[in-house]
């Protein structure tokens, strides 16, 4: 949001409500909040790292929320499914205003474009590479962007605006396809467990006990809940590069994300090794998938003293690591 929410405070015209809760859904740790009301202000984010930022800094958090609010502020996500569901909880819950900001890169004048065919809104105001505007909240107005809490793709419960949230994802997949699952050992840790598909791959070896999926999208882990009804299954709402089991695992698997905005960062899936690494027994192995053009061997030559790729095609590769080095 940077200064595009002060700017429209102090010169644009807009007005904060003198009283109520100012909901601010979906913000990134960029996001400048400091023109608002601490004390009035709930942060509501499914995504733990940016929800333990703004917790950190003393906001109130919440990863979800349907009470009603006087006055509803939208950052835009990247995910357009998503965006227009948010927007539509937004004038849901506010008794006043619905503000909208974000970057051109993530669709903000495409989003504006579609709320003007339903909605009465002046001229945007633009700043930093983006826009902010607002609207007299006003649900009815905004019906068709009413989104289903869950999605049936391909026999599982998914999500608007989660990863693949249309279906298994084809990386995955590969995966699936080539895990040892005999070999897995009696614990296994999905790191970036999304709505739990190789989590559920992994639950179909006999020997298993105990599968902890790690997820740090709320909306997705909630999603894997309903998908996975199996006793030995264990849920986080964590980040996978941070979060540790209560003992070693024999195995870690996953598909880590390498988008931190709209630009692959390979910074992302390097965390996720280190974080394999350093939760696995001295035994253990890490299985993971990754798109092909990603360099993710140096890394993992530095966190485990074998790696191979064992399967893959043009788009893909799965890797294969053991022995993880422990780091001083």
């Amino acid at each position: 949001m940077s200064a595009r929410l002060t700017l429209a405070l102090e010169a644009g015209g807009l007005v904060l409500p003198e009283t109520g809760t100012i909901s601010v859904l979906s913000p990134t740790p960029d996001t400048d909040l400091s023109a608002l009301p601490r004390d009035r202000v709930q942060v509501v984010s499914p995504f733990k790292p940016w929800f333990d930022a703004f917790e950190a800094s003393g906001y109130d958090c919440v990863p979800h929320s349907d009470a009603p609010c006087a006055m509803a502020i939208v950052s835009m996500p990247r995910a357009k499914a998503r965006a227009r569901s948010l927007i539509f909880q937004a004038a849901s819950r506010s008794s006043g205003l619905v503000v909208v900001e974000g970057a051109k890169t993530d669709g903000i004048d495409s989003i504006l474009k579609e709320l003007r065919k339903h909605l009465h809104i002046g001229d945007p105001i633009a700043k930093a590479h983006g826009k902010i505007f607002w609207f007299r909240a006003d649900s009815d107005a905004l019906s068709d962007w009413r989104a289903p809490e869950r999605i049936e793709a391909e026999g599982f419960l998914t999500a608007p605006g989660i990863f693949s949230a249309d279906g298994v994802d084809p990386a995955s997949h590969l995966l699936a396809n080539f895990l040892p699952k005999r070999q897995l050992g009696r614990h296994v840790v999905d790191l970036g467990a999304g709505w739990g598909y190789l989590g559920l791959q992994a639950l179909g070896a006999p020997q298993i006990q105990t599968v902890d999926l790690v997820e740090a999208d709320h909306i997705a882990l909630e999603c894997a809940r309903l998908n996975l009804r199996d006793p030995r299954a264990r849920f986080h709402w964590a980040d996978a590069t941070r979060w540790s089991p209560d003992e070693p695992a024999d195995s870690v698997i996953m598909n880590p994300p390498f988008h931190t905005g709209r630009q692959a960062d390979p910074a992302l899936g390097r965390e996720f090794i280190a974080a394999a690494a350093r939760i696995l027994s001295p035994s253990g192995q890490l299985w993971m998938v990754a798109n092909r053009h990603l360099p993710y061997e140096a890394t993992l030559d530095e966190h485990f003293a074998r790696m191979q790729e064992t399967a893959g095609d043009t788009r893909f590769k799965v890797l294969h690591a053991t022995r993880p080095r422990r780091t001083r």
